[in-house]
């Protein structure tokens, strides 16, 4: 395991998902845990924690890849389950702790919410509802569909995504409009049908992800999410992004050699 510390409030959050109804009967919700990879998130962390609505969550689990300042003390007094990884694993490996911890406690829906506030928090209501209603087992938060260079998305970076996507969207026969956001919510069956503990350690998880989902026939949602980029929110530096780019060129290659059974892959079996 790469996991040496782990930290949780006294009075974290209850996991009961039971609620009552007029009647007086009580109904069963799927347990929605939040989970969030995290990465010298100390100064927005407790920004994208408040800024989510109430009910919205039974769970929050944090995995905090060996950040060099204080997200995992701040994380250790709100009502979050606090996971350090000892060596950085990469935004993958940080997202494979998250999922397969969320799995072990039970979830139903998984959340994955970046702590660095650049996605909006106080969606995490409706990007669980397509699941809720069995409309979907993958839901994704577009920033495609809203503004985002109003938001303060880099223009190189705004034309990437959509290269990509229409990419993406083409060798797929999927109608995306974005395949790179980081607010994602999954029902348990779709982790549970991927092999993604094979994919990258790196930022091409996202995709590599996608593309396992879209063999499995997953039901796909998008919803609109507002973005804000500052100073104090993550952000892939030209040189990564230009690695992740060739990254995700080879990844669509791989399903192709896949798909036209030339070559098999782990991952994607």
């Amino acid at each position: 395991m790469f996991i040496t510390q782990e930290h949780s409030a006294p009075n974290a959050m209850a996991t009961d998902s039971t609620s009552a109804t007029e009647t007086g009967s009580r109904t069963r919700r799927p347990k929605i845990v939040i989970v969030m990879p995290a990465y010298n998130a100390a100064l927005t962390l407790e920004k994208t924690y408040y800024a989510l609505p109430e009910g919205s969550y039974d769970q929050i689990i944090l995995v905090d890849d060996a950040s060099s300042d204080n997200t995992l003390e701040i994380a250790s007094k709100l009502k979050i389950v606090a996971i350090r990884h000892r060596k950085n694993r990469g935004y993958g490996g940080n997202q494979k702790t998250c999922y397969a911890r969320a799995l072990e406690e039970g979830a139903e829906i998984v959340v994955m919410l970046h702590p660095d506030y650049q996605y909006d928090p106080t969606i995490a209501k409706d990007i669980v509802e397509p699941i809720l209603r069995g409309e979907a087992d993958v839901v994704l938060a577009s920033r495609m569909l809203g503004d985002p260079l109003r938001g303060g998305m880099p223009l190189y970076k705004f034309v990437a995504n959509k290269f990509l996507t229409w990419m993406e969207n083409v060798v797929l026969g999927t109608r995306f409009s974005e395949f790179h956001t980081g607010y994602r919510a999954y029902n348990r069956h779709a982790l549970e049908s991927v092999n993604f503990e094979a994919n990258s350690e790196n930022f091409v998880f996202d995709n590599e992800i996608l593309v396992q989902f879209v063999l499995k026939n997953m039901q796909f949602k998008e919803i609109p999410v507002s973005t804000r980029y500052s100073f104090d929110s993550s952000s892939v530096s030209f040189k990564a992004g230009v690695v992740y780019g060739l990254s995700i060129l080879r990844t669509v290659l791989k399903y192709l050699l896949f798909k036209w059974g030339i070559v098999k892959y782990k991952q994607f079996n």
